[in-house]
């Protein structure tokens, strides 16, 4: 119990440090290359902060521990809309500005409901996860494509919603190379912080006789989501608030095709019915509703961002008492 508790503490040390470090490099690169501050985080911030969760499902699945594995997924996508976006929201409303948007929160509701069909057959199968990393793929290739068609019609330079001042960044943007650094760091500290803490947490979770599947949709997947949390608290304080979305919204996509793609193609993974019939249904409807939301809204205000909070509360004391 001793040591869980001090890989608990460790982990968040982790997770504070390098949520500041990748939000501070990835803004800098932003500004340096001209590149939208949104594909930076769906790609960069998104994928760096979803690594956890992909080390917990593929170690899970092939410790024989599936229920963490899905669970991990379904519940950090559920965590990341909840949680993530109602606490940044409710330090500091959130702009939704950027329309460019809307094509990934599509993407985000079309895997989601993608992965509850797959749900449905009770297994995840290797052709499954080919098709999955296919659509992966695919989303980084157009994303790719969209951002080099935005900077050939603003003919090299940048929109004003794009620029960021250079204090901003901490003086980063002169120099790409520390820039660099510090997105890697980031990363690498996130990912480190947040294995600490899930081990930690889910030695003292079993040491109590909490059942895999509660350990995978709330210990696990709250643990994996602190790099999208950490990072989205920095960023919400320094007003970055395409960096708070795009990191969100681009974790989510990662969650179902890179994640659960890349596990199934190592080792298929077997579905309870729980994920098929409830909580795989409850990460669809989250999803569709925060994407209807930020569709027609633009911005997410503190009473806004405090219900989430309060709905996460009720899921997680729902999956306790289960």
């Amino acid at each position: 119990m001793l040591v869980d508790s001090a890989y608990v503490i460790a982990g968040l040390v982790l997770l504070f440090f390098g949520g500041e470090a990748l939000v501070r490099g990835s803004v800098a690169i932003a500004e340096r290359m001209g590149i939208s501050k949104l594909i930076v985080g769906l790609v960069i911030v998104g994928f760096g902060t979803s690594a956890p969760e992909l080390l917990v499902s593929l170690q899970a699945a092939l410790d024989g521990a599936p229920d963490i594995s899905i669970g991990n997924v379904v519940g950090s996508n559920i965590a990341n809309v909840l949680l993530v976006i109602g606490l940044a929201a409710a330090i500091a409303p959130v702009a939704n500005t950027d329309r460019s948007l809307r094509r990934d929160l599509v993407v985000v509701v079309a895997s989601a409901a993608f992965a509850c069909a797959l749900f449905l057959t009770g297994e995840i199968g290797r052709l499954s996860g080919l098709a999955l990393v296919a659509g992966l793929t695919a989303y980084l290739g157009y994303s790719v494509f969209a951002e080099r068609r935005r900077r050939k019609l603003a003919q090299g330079t940048l929109d004003e919603a794009d620029v960021v001042p250079g204090a901003e960044a901490g003086g980063l943007t002169e120099k790409p190379l520390i820039a660099g650094l510090a997105v890697l760091g980031g990363i690498a500290a996130l990912v480190f912080g947040a294995r600490l803490l899930v081990t930690g947490a889910t030695g003292i979770a079993r040491d109590f006789g909490v059942s895999e599947a509660v350990i995978g949709l709330t210990i696990v997947a709250i643990g994996t989501s602190l790099p999208e949390l950490a990072t989205a608290l920095v960023a919400a304080v320094k007003r970055e608030a395409e960096v708070v979305l795009a990191n969100v919204v681009g974790s989510g996509i990662f969650n179902v095709l890179c994640i659960l793609g890349i596990t199934a193609l190592i080792a298929p993974i077997p579905v309870a019915e729980r994920f098929a019939y409830m909580d795989g249904p409850i990460m669809l409807a989250i999803s569709a509703l925060a994407a209807l939301f930020l569709w027609y809204r633009d911005r997410i205000g503190r009473l806004v961002g405090a219900s989430m909070l309060v709905v996460y509360g009720a899921y997680i004391a729902v999956q306790n008492a289960l």
